[in-house]
């Protein structure tokens, strides 16, 4: 007994697909015999005790189940348990179907004993859907037709190789029961393309971009402002650029760009932890539905338990560094080099602010000039998607940092914050041409006390991507090329650079993911993320404006995305 329950957990995780593919199986079988010559013995015998008009719709009935049963197979392997108890209903009733329509026990005994293999295994099927929800892609539709057209075929084959061989085809319309079985094709023909022009039509739309002036952003406000599972990097929902997946409740979010067939969530669902896996489903199964190609970026080691039961293969893409406030000192040897830049330019006049509301507003026309000279020396012009751009009103929505240095502002930083104050970490951060070198890491330090002292637990430097990946002869070939660009590739983007910068504050470094239903499609996947956060081709090749550009000392590269 203690065997079986041991193997309790693996045969329900394997039920899905087994229930999917043997409830397929049994479907074509009952279509394939809808379109087939009855057993002439059998049916001379049911015909002596059967009224013939139940024959006729028993014969009819059982074509349209195997119909059904094809559809629900989908169903089965999407876990939906309106599927498995319409499953189960079919499957007891083409059961009895079978022997009305020709003694045909075999049938009847097959679809019985998979109703008794399906029954205890209620609780493999746990996404409560109705079956209008239930997604079925053009591929799936596809399929369903091909079985349809070969059992027309079989049965076409069928009976011209029968007693009505000598005769033209359309002669066998004649014959009851060519007819039954011409009858009931056709129905089932029919049917499906009645089911598919319906579901071409039903199929919930790609939700639209939500904007700021959408009443849908007020719900991504809210939902910001309380959630008790978030990231700072979660306020790019703000950015204006995202489509977004709400849960039931209205608590929780989703949210992702689409390029081309590309769908992309950005980092795991926003808001309550226990609606995170109905949401990952959702965005699957949409994404299916219409035919596209989905992924999700940005994900941290917490979230891969969803992402496995997503049956996602997953990449590591790069590591984040954070910094915990509470243990976090500027004294010691490593950090020598950020705590003279730190002293002197407060010793030369520099100060630090925090701006909030309406002061960020007022500052604006200035933290567009030093934006605009910061962009001029920067190649790719205005990042979206996964990294924020200066855009007014997605600037308001955050407290930014400011650095002045003898009453001029000199640079700035928006800041990304949580609800729960688990950490903060910066988005924008730009410096004018003047700006007096080291000027980032003064405004680094700054933000750390800052943060401190309003009571966040740590501080974000943001991704080093490609760091920490492996170069052994056994690593994914993924990883082993990754290794090999962030060793050799500092010409496209300076991934050494942004890792020593942001070393010097002794950072916790943490993976981060990249996940996607194939692992053939990662390449796409991160192909994809970069073409949505530089808008395109056109974005990715756009070059600076000006040839020279005053680096300030051991600045991350581009603002260290």
């Amino acid at each position: 007994m203690q065997f079986l329950k041991d193997l309790r957990p693996a045969a329900f995780a394997l039920a899905p697909w087994t229930a999917a593919i043997l409830t397929l199986a049994a479907g074509v079988m009952l279509l394939a015999s809808g379109a087939t010559p009855s057993e002439p013995v059998r049916f001379m015998r049911l015909i002596q005790i059967t009224p013939v008009y139940l024959i006729e719709a028993s014969h009819f009935l059982s074509s349209i189940l195997g119909l059904a049963l094809v559809l629900l197979s989908f169903g089965l392997r999407a876990r939906l348990d309106a599927a498995w108890g319409a499953t189960m209903g079919a499957l007891l009733l083409a059961a009895t179907l079978a022997l009305l329509k020709g003694l045909n026990w075999e049938e009847t005994a097959a679809l019985a004993a998979l109703a008794v293999l399906l029954a205890p295994f209620r609780g493999a099927f746990p996404r409560s859907s109705r079956l209008t929800r239930m997604e079925i892609t053009p591929g799936w539709l596809f399929s369903a037709a091909c079985a349809v057209v070969g059992t027309g075929l079989l049965g076409l084959w069928s009976f011209q190789h029968s007693d009505y061989a000598d005769r033209p085809w359309w002669r066998m319309m004649a014959d009851a029961d060519a007819e039954r079985a011409m009858r009931a094709w056709a129905a089932a023909a029919l049917l499906l393309f009645a089911f598919g022009l319906w579901r071409l039509f039903v199929s919930a739309a790609t939700p639209p971009v939500v904007g700021e002036t959408d009443p849908d952003f007020e719900r991504v406000r809210a939902i910001l402002a309380k959630a008790e599972s978030a990231e700072p990097g979660s306020n790019l929902a703000l950015l204006g650029d995202k489509r977004f997946l709400f849960s039931a409740s209205g608590e929780s979010f989703l949210m992702f760009g689409v390029r081309g067939r590309a769908w992309v969530a950005l980092g795991a669902p926003v808001g309550r932890r226990d609606e995170r896996s109905e949401l990952m489903w959702r965005f699957r199964e949409l994404a299916d539905s219409h035919a596209a190609r989905p992924g999700v970026h940005g994900l941290s080691a917490e979230d891969l338990p969803e992402i496995v039961d997503l049956g996602f293969s997953i990449q590591k893409v790069g590591e984040s560094a954070a910094v915990p406030l509470e243990t976090f000192s500027m004294e010691g040897r490593k950090r020598g080099t950020a705590r003279r830049a730190w002293r002197k330019l407060g010793e030369t006049g520099a100060t630090f602010e925090v701006l909030e509301g309406e002061a960020v507003t007022a500052m604006l026309p200035t933290l567009q000039v030093i934006s605009d000279q910061w962009l001029a020396h920067h190649a790719g012009g205005e990042k979206s998607f996964s990294m924020g751009g200066f855009w007014p009103g997605y600037v308001q929505e955050f407290p930014v940092a400011l650095v002045r240095v003898d009453g001029k502002p000199m640079a700035f930083a928006t800041l990304w914050t949580t609800a729960g104050r688990s950490a903060f970490s910066m988005d924008l951060m730009r410096y004018a041409d003047e700006a007096p070198n080291n000027v980032m890491d003064y405004l680094f330090v700054e933000l750390i006390n800052w943060g401190r002292e309003n009571g966040y637990a740590a501080f974000e430097f943001g991704m080093a991507p490609l760091a920490g990946l492996d170069d052994r002869p056994l690593a994914p070939m993924m990883s082993r090329v990754g290794r090999l660009l962030f060793e050799r590739g500092e010409e496209i983007y300076n991934f050494q650079g942004v890792r020593r910068f942001k070393d010097k504050y002794d950072p916790l470094w943490q993976p981060r993911y990249c996940a996607a239903p194939h692992k053939w499609s990662i390449p796409w996947l991160m192909a994809d993320v970069g073409l949505l956060s530089s808008g395109g081709v056109a974005g990715l090749a756009k070059r600076p404006r000006k040839v020279e550009e005053p680096k300030k000392a051991d600045e991350p590269a581009a603002a260290a995305a």
